[in-house]
């Protein structure tokens, strides 16, 4: 289909609602959770309406069903993400537990103390407390891949730290609060030259670019549903089958075994063997709809719309006196414009935005060491989808006026 932004937005129920009498909502927030289509909600509707039921044990209709949509959405999200195998494809319930998923079987298999780890100065909280966990339980090393001024990262340095011989490389595909889009398959070969597994955080690239893990050479990927127009509560690792086959289980209890005895158990094949307990069924079938949206529109569009959106926004941006963004320029970052305002704390330019049915983030968006990197406790941060128009943009800029005029 032909992207018609226009068009796109009548599928979003919450693009029409009025945040206060009068003003008509904004929303420039998809960074961190993106607004759902009536197709995804109305799936989830139909399945509870319809087809409710436990899944993989069940014999009756309705928990055939269920099951059948379960695993059908599984084998979207892999065709999705091109992955070999939907049996590749983990759900879990974000990119959060994903990552920790990683950290709690195959690194505390396989990593000892004085093993290096490399990670980046830009990654969200999720791709660094669990690696912090680690090292203070196992006495890991930690090195950092230095972000440059710019906000790109210094792959010199990076080449220097894959000197020392790491174990594992965990980065940020793209940047939540610099948009900065990393050259993930190049970070990956030269992690494997070195003997590293690799681990992708694809939170905000799976949604925004087209992924194929195979053509990017990953060990593990992890991301969200909910970054995707899908719901919250639900997201998936993918790994590659012989590391999956070789971790032990994350969490023990129903469905991810294969047989319980008093004094042993043995778990199931993968996936189950991650997914113990009821699962997010109807968020799954929520997850499945929403890759059906995306590729209906096409990924190569959506990404092309959003750099048409971000490379406006940084222009316009760019007119404000006292106004910075921080991050590479439009042809290295996706739709996020993450800035500081002379003299205004960032909660008080969101705060007032908000009057205008503006929505923003304010704060350190999880990435605390970024902010120190660059001087700053805070930024706003305004980020764009495939919902996203100019006229949102300019609706930003004069918001951003009217906070100049308000603290003078």
């Amino acid at each position: 289909m032909s992207f018609n932004v226009q068009q796109i937005r009548k599928d979003f129920p919450i693009l029409d609602r009025e945040v206060w009498p009068g003003v008509k909502l904004v929303y420039l927030d998809s960074t961190a959770t993106s607004q759902k289509p009536e197709l995804v909600i109305e799936a989830m509707n139909a399945f509870y309406r319809l087809s409710n039921a436990n899944i993989h044990r069940g014999v009756h209709v309705l928990a055939e069903e269920a099951t059948a949509m379960y695993e059908q959405a599984r084998v979207k999200i892999a065709k999705f993400i091109n992955a070999p195998s939907a049996r590749e494809v983990i759900y879990t319930r974000n990119t959060t537990e994903s990552i920790n998923l990683v950290a709690y079987t195959w690194a505390r298999t396989n990593l000892k103390a004085g093993d290096l780890v490399i990670l980046t100065e830009m990654e969200h909280h999720s791709n660094l407390v669990p690696w912090h966990m680690l090292a203070s339980e196992r006495g890991i090393r930690l090195e950092f891949i230095p972000v440059t001024g710019e906000g790109l990262l210094d792959l010199d340095a990076y080449r220097s730290l894959l000197s020392q011989g790491p174990k594992l490389v965990s980065f940020a595909h793209m940047s939540n609060v610099l948009g900065t889009i990393n050259p993930a398959e190049e970070i990956i070969r030269l992690a494997h030259q070195a003997g590293a597994v690799t681990v992708l955080d694809g939170a905000q690239s799976v949604s925004h670019l087209k992924v194929d893990v195979q053509k990017l050479g990953v060990d593990f990927m992890a991301f969200s549903a909910h970054k995707m127009c899908g719901p919250t509560g639900i997201g998936a690792l993918y790994g590659k089958t012989a590391l999956l086959e070789s971790m032990p289980p994350f969490l023990g209890g129903g469905d991810m075994i294969k047989e319980v005895k008093l004094r042993s158990f043995r778990p199931t094949t993968i996936p189950s063997k991650f997914e113990a307990g009821t699962p997010a069924i109807a968020e799954s079938v929520g997850f499945g709809a929403a890759v059906d949206y995306l590729t209906s529109i096409g990924m190569d569009q959506i990404s092309a719309h959003e750099h048409e959106m971000i490379e406006y926004a940084l222009e316009r941006l760019e007119e404000i006196p006292g106004l910075k963004v921080f991050g590479p320029s439009a042809d290295k970052k996706g739709g996020v414009a993450s800035f500081t305002f002379d003299g205004v704390h960032p909660h008080d330019v969101a705060q007032i935005l908000d009057r205008d049915g503006i929505a923003v983030r304010a704060g350190h968006h999880c990435a605390q060491p970024l902010h120190e990197k660059f001087g700053i406790t805070a930024t706003t941060r305004a980020s764009f989808y495939l919902y996203s128009t100019k006229e949102e943009v300019d609706k930003l800029v004069e918001g951003i006026y009217k906070v100049k005029k308000v603290f003078g």
